[in-house]
């Protein structure tokens, strides 16, 4: 699931110079890979917004998507800044091996 804003903000970090140093891909390999994923990420509207729930404000947005997606977990290595956020809207947090071993069980 991706908001318009969250998309937005993944084509920003990943063009960024210094992100372009670590992942080595140029800028049309970037958007062959963010077209590749918009055509198989499930669109979220925006409905509503709970702003502040997260101590770190940029955070924020990926919350929403979640939320306003219904999804049932978020995954992200960022568990302590979301525990609290996530558990107010019954989102279970997992780390992306913990999904891969849910997966294969």
């Amino acid at each position: 699931m991706v908001t318009p804003a969250l998309f937005l903000e993944y084509e920003a970090v990943l063009k960024r110079p210094e992100q372009s140093l670590a992942h080595g891909l140029g800028l049309n390999d970037i958007d062959r890979f963010l077209a590749a994923f918009a055509s198989a990420s499930e669109p979220v509207e925006v409905n509503f917004q709970w702003r502040p729930q997260l101590s770190d404000p940029n955070d924020e947005m990926v919350l929403e998507a979640a939320v306003n997606g219904r999804a049932d977990a978020l995954i992200t290595h960022n568990v302590r800044d979301f525990a609290k956020g996530a558990a107010r809207f019954g989102l279970l947090i997992l780390r992306p091996g913990e999904l891969l071993k849910e997966l294969r069980s």
